[in-house]
């Protein structure tokens, strides 16, 4: 299986400070991982401060 996270830096409060933001999207969803089982199809969008959509993290691959 693979975690993926995909976000997008070329606009948006990502492209005024990328650092910060991946920062912060990093403490937000490893925080919030508790949440999801980790199975192959988990996943959910991701927001940056702005509350726009960025990317999104997913789990891919086969479990076992």
């Amino acid at each position: 299986m693979k975690f993926l996270l995909e976000v997008t830096m070329d606009e948006g409060a990502v492209a005024e400070d990328p650092t910060g933001e991946l920062q912060r999207i990093l403490r937000y969803w490893g925080g919030n991982l508790h949440h999801y089982a980790l199975r192959p199809g988990d996943g959910s969008a991701v927001y940056d401060s702005a509350y726009q959509e960025v990317g999104r993290w997913s789990v891919a691959g086969r479990a076992g």
